[in-house]
């Protein structure tokens, strides 16, 4: 045998090796009595460390479906990649050079056809809940805010890079960029809000409402809102769940049980924990 052709056929063998444990279908699953779950790190109120253990609705999600599912939970937190793309090849098909195990569900994933028809490895589990684009504003500051006009002459904050940061940097051309003050979260956004740094808050209504929660604000002078523009970011989109193709069973399984929780408001009894308005996916 050449030496090349050695040489190459010895570098696959190596990187076979190097291969994480593949995605499993539901009975394998169920055989090993662990389910894998996959969440994103630094995204309160759905997931985040708290004290050094995750905590959150998503976390919250992922204990009730690994009970549901008579399965212990390995929950593991990730950090977010360039695209939702990216995370999934990471997480659930291809997995990383240190060959850890691939998770066996994502959650907190967009429920988007478009997503799912250019990601033939993936199959995308049914939707739990609706997520919004919001703002909330200080009463006493201004007269109010019913429309994206209102907020000239005021002072947004915003998490940088976020879909709220995106949609208020293109509307209406570029109109309230100058009105935009950018914090790394929308923690760290809203804490400058309601120390009076700035009149309005942008970001997701989960997030703004669980960060007014825990703030114990008085939510009768900051109230949350909804404001309509068309564009091209989305002010509000489905979330679900991922699984490998191969592993659809497990995804079916999943599935069923996300519709039970929804149907009897477990979901939206885990969200009032944080002080979110539950709003069911489309199709509920």
């Amino acid at each position: 045998m050449p030496v090349c052709t050695r040489r190459a056929l010895l570098a696959g063998l190596g990187a076979l090796a190097a291969l994480p444990a593949t995605a499993r279908p539901f009975d394998e699953v169920s055989a090993s009595g662990v389910l894998r779950v996959a969440l994103y790190a630094d995204n309160a109120p759905f997931s985040d460390l708290v004290d050094g253990k995750p905590a959150g609705i998503d976390v919250a999600v992922a204990e009730a479906l690994a009970e549901a599912l008579k399965l212990k939970l390995d929950l593991r937190l990730v950090d977010s990649g360039e695209n939702v793309d990216g995370d999934f090849r990471l997480n659930l098909w291809r997995g990383d050079l240190a060959g850890t195990p691939l998770a066996d569900l994502m959650l907190h994933v967009p429920n988007d056809k478009i997503l799912g028809t250019r990601n033939e490895q993936v199959f995308l589990v049914r939707p739990y809940l609706e997520q919004r684009l919001a703002f909330a504003w200080r009463r006493g500051t201004m007269e109010g805010l019913e429309s994206f006009q209102d907020i000239e002459g005021h002072t947004v904050a915003v998490e940088s890079a976020s879909t709220s940061d995106m949609q208020l940097l293109l509307a209406e051309s570029g109109r309230y960029r100058q009105n935009l003050k950018h914090f790394r979260n929308v923690q760290e956004a809203a804490r400058a809000f309601l120390a009076g740094e700035t009149q309005i808050l942008a970001g997701t209504r989960a997030a703004i409402e669980a960060a007014l929660h825990g703030s114990k604000a008085n939510l009768a002078d900051v109230p949350v809102v909804e404001l309509a523009l068309t564009g091209p970011i989305r002010s509000r989109w489905d979330l679900g769940g991922a699984v490998r193709s191969d592993s659809r069973d497990l995804g079916y399984a999943v599935g069923e049980a996300l519709g039970a929780m929804v149907e009897t408001g477990e979901l939206k009894a885990i969200c009032a924990r944080y002080g979110v308005t539950y709003t069911a996916p489309s199709g509920f």
